[in-house]
């Protein structure tokens, strides 16, 4: 379920986790403020394991793929 932020009338933020299909909040449940959903600079992707992003790429580019470890040895 995704976590959504919301600032208040006199500036606070706070989250919230709702479902996709909700609508957006109109006021703050503590407080009772109005309030406005806003878009926060960290999204919600999280890489683990290897992958491209670890073993492909670095500030120089694509990596150049080393034939010496597909070669056949039969």
């Amino acid at each position: 379920m995704p976590t959504y932020v919301y600032r208040r009338e006199d500036g606070s933020t706070f989250e919230v986790q709702q479902r996709i299909t909700e609508d957006p909040l109109e006021t703050c449940p503590d407080t009772g403020q109005d309030v406005e959903r806003i878009i926060t600079d960290q999204p919600g992707v999280i890489f683990k394991g290897e992958g491209f992003h670890v073993n492909d790429y670095d500030e120089y580019g694509p990596a150049e793929k080393d034939d010496s470890d597909d070669a056949d040895t039969s």
